[in-house]
């Protein structure tokens, strides 16, 4: 899509249904579609939405190895429930590959690295040969994500970025999750409102930022997926 073609479409789907959103996607890149998901309660209503509507689209989540058990059945109970096939993505090295070459912890001592190794990289090999990939943010949960479009050019992987759920609050994500009986991560029930890697999270007390369990004590708050800035490959 052309620069002005692109912005013509953000505002065409700026307010509609995040099914509609879908659909042009789907119907705009015919058999070059992803979505990654990461599933938090955001991706999990988006599956249920693709599946539901039988939306083309190649569904596949990043396997860090580092992922919580809860996630990995969570992962199960979804393509049970609704006959799909999410595919593993996972990084050139092991955890323990990584931690021979880097050292031990990464994640500790350069998390910023151990996402780029770990996330960055594999979503930029997974996305070639795909004109565009759907993402599950919501502008109200970072500061990077606050200007996100329903759909926006993607400079970081050369593609275009289709956000179903940006203009969506916290609570309209639950009540769809809740009404349609979508499974989600029980985590998200003990404290967890942004569940990543299992060394880089933690829970959130009363009245904190619900991210603020994702590099606890960092400025950190993005694994570079999402952010603008794009992070030094090597």
């Amino acid at each position: 899509m052309t620069p002005s073609e692109l912005h013509a479409a953000a505002i065409a789907l700026e307010g509609r249904p995040a099914v509609e959103i879908l659909r042009w996607a789907a119907e705009r890149f015919p058999g070059r579609l992803a979505f990654a998901t990461g599933f938090g309660v955001e991706g999990c209503v988006l599956v249920d939405l693709i599946a539901r509507n039988e939306v083309d689209v190649d569904l596949f989540t990043l396997d860090t190895g580092l992922l919580f058990p809860a996630t990995l059945e969570l992962w199960k109970r979804l393509e049970e429930r609704y006959g799909v096939v999410i595919r593993g993505v996972r990084p050139a090295r092991t955890v323990e590959e990584q931690a021979s070459i880097e050292g031990a912890d990464l994640w500790d001592r350069d998390p910023d690295r151990c996402c780029l190794l770990r996330k960055v990289q594999p979503l930029r090999g997974a996305l070639l040969g795909y004109d565009a990939w759907i993402s599950s943010i919501r502008r109200d949960q970072t500061r990077d994500r606050a200007a996100a479009g329903a759909v926006e050019p993607d400079g970081k992987f050369g593609l275009v970025k289709v956000n179903p759920l940006a203009g969506w609050s916290a609570e309209e994500v639950w009540r769809y999750a809740r009404q349609n009986g979508v499974p989600y991560n029980p985590l998200h029930d003990q404290g967890y409102p942004s569940i990543g890697c299992w060394p880089c999270t933690s829970p959130v007390a009363p009245g904190e930022d619900p991210r603020a369990g994702r590099w606890r004590g960092r400025a950190k708050k993005e694994c570079g997926l999402h952010s603008k800035a794009a992070q030094t490959e090597v």
